[in-house]
């Protein structure tokens, strides 16, 4: 599921009291900082600077985890797919090292983004910026002709990104015929990877992300096409990582409960009352995929799928293959690896896959943590997902403070005997619904009785 994005002033009232309850991390310790600024990175012998590698990113982003190089070969497509080393910039134990394990994520605020690591490293030294030489871990990923894994191979070396891209970019230009042979070999790849996908039973809900704007707007906004195509990527990578560590016995994979066919059939028992189609021979994960979250009953049916996608979380091992080795929306074995400057356990799971590919020894400062990493990036992610709901409560709130007694057309996204919960277009807000048994999927009309930025709540009624 998309993760809310908030941009507000600083001075929002009740931030202050939020970031207190949820245990927000503050500026970085002058200790971090000064070892931040001091640190001389361990560099690899390998040179891939003749790689014309690409990032693609959001506008405005410095962080960049991820570059690309993409080919056509004679049997498929070659992935070349470089991650920023952060390992290199992190002396295990130090000072930058005991900060990232007590923060596990990048946090996205009302006022600021606050960082894993210190913005020199994150935003500069250890960031993939376009015409600067950097340390990375170099994925070489060999696809056939439909887009499938063949072969994987993963080591350090010197990169050197050609170009810094952003998503509406890429998107325009595709739209316009006017991209760049590698641009469109991202698509041609990404449409195939999605295709294999939805074929195996992922999961890829079409939801809308819910984003506030710094002055006060709040808009819901469909992924565009290249954002699904670059995710692709990822996803591949993480799949080859996945093998790699399973092959080895060792490391840590991002995993996610096959649901209960008793959830599975409620679902579907709910698409029925709704008028979706549902084959027989159709997964949950292709029924899904083809919704269109814009149709009021789609969107209903989409809030309910989320339901079946709780209970994520990581699984280390080390000598045998654990219980649960997939990711069920993915439905493949999965491990988070692209994203080390913003997630502390793809730096580890990194680490353990240049290791294993190169027949070396495990590193024991990566080994030895790899029994803790679950509970500390569960307490990262929960954290992590409490500020975006919170965050984007209080500015639906804050939005709609002025505007109580007002009437708003709004579609019924989940309903029970105790009430239900609505979404408004205009402007972009969900909020509960004090009705027995609303029209699930429907239109209706309902009168904003609550909007309490101190408590973060709205409430309507039925008009």
């Amino acid at each position: 599921m998309p993760s809310p994005r908030v941009h507000l002033p600083v001075a929002v009232p009740g931030w202050d009291a939020l970031r207190t309850e949820l245990q927000v991390p503050g500026p970085f310790p002058p200790e971090v900082l000064a070892e931040a600024d001091a640190v001389q990175p361990t560099l690899p012998s390998a040179d891939r600077t003749d790689v014309p590698f690409l990032t693609i990113d959001p506008p405005g982003s410095t962080d960049l985890d991820q570059a690309m190089a993409l080919s056509r070969t004679a049997g498929g497509y070659q992935v070349l797919y470089a991650i920023a080393d952060v390992a290199a910039f992190v002396r295990p134990g130090g000072a930058i090292d005991v900060e990232a394990h007590k923060r596990g994520e990048t946090l996205y605020a009302p006022d600021e983004r606050l960082p894993l690591h210190p913005p020199v490293l994150s935003e500069d030294r250890a960031s993939l910026l376009a015409d600067q030489e950097r340390s990375a871990l170099v994925w070489d990923l060999q696809l056939d002709g439909d887009g499938e894994l063949v072969g994987t191979s993963v080591a350090k070396a010197i990169v050197k990104s050609r170009r810094k891209l952003d998503y509406p970019g890429v998107q325009a230009d595709i739209d316009a015929g006017t991209a760049t042979p590698d641009l469109l070999l991202l698509k041609e790849i990404g449409i195939k990877r999605l295709a294999l996908a939805r074929a195996r039973g992922a999961v890829d809900l079409p939801s809308l992300e819910q984003e506030v704007s710094a002055d006060g707007t709040l808009s819901f906004r469909a992924p565009l096409p290249c954002e699904q195509w670059n995710a692709q990527i990822s996803l591949l990578t993480g799949m080859a990582a996945a093998k790699l560590m399973l092959d080895g016995k060792v490391g840590l994979l991002r995993t996610l409960p096959t649901p209960p066919q008793d959830a599975v059939d409620s679902l579907r028992r709910s698409a029925m009352a709704l008028g979706i189609s549902w084959k027989a021979d159709q997964s949950y994960g292709q029924v899904l995929s083809a919704l269109d979250p814009h149709d009021g009953h789609s969107a209903a049916l989409l809030n309910l799928a989320t339901r079946l996608l709780r209970g994520a979380g990581y699984t280390a091992f080390d000598g045998s293959i654990p219980e649960i080795t997939t990711h069920s929306a993915v439905a493949a074995a999965y491990a988070h690896c692209t994203a080390p400057l913003r997630r502390l356990a793809d730096r580890y799971v990194g680490e353990v896959c240049v290791a294993l590919c190169a027949g070396l020894p495990v590193p024991v400062w990566a080994r030895e943590a790899l029994p803790t990493l679950p509970e500390e990036m569960a307490a990262a992610d929960h954290r992590a997902h409490s500020l975006d709901r919170a965050a984007v409560d209080l500015a639906e709130a804050m939005v709609l403070q002025h505007r109580v007694g007002e009437t708003f057309p709004a579609v019924v996204v989940e309903a029970s005997h105790k009430g239900g919960t609505v979404q408004l277009t205009d402007p972009a807000v969900r909020g509960k619904l004090d009705a027995q048994e609303p029209p699930l999927g429907q239109t209706v009309s309902v009168r904003l009785t609550e909007a309490d930025p101190q408590k973060r709540s709205v409430r309507f009624q039925l008009a």
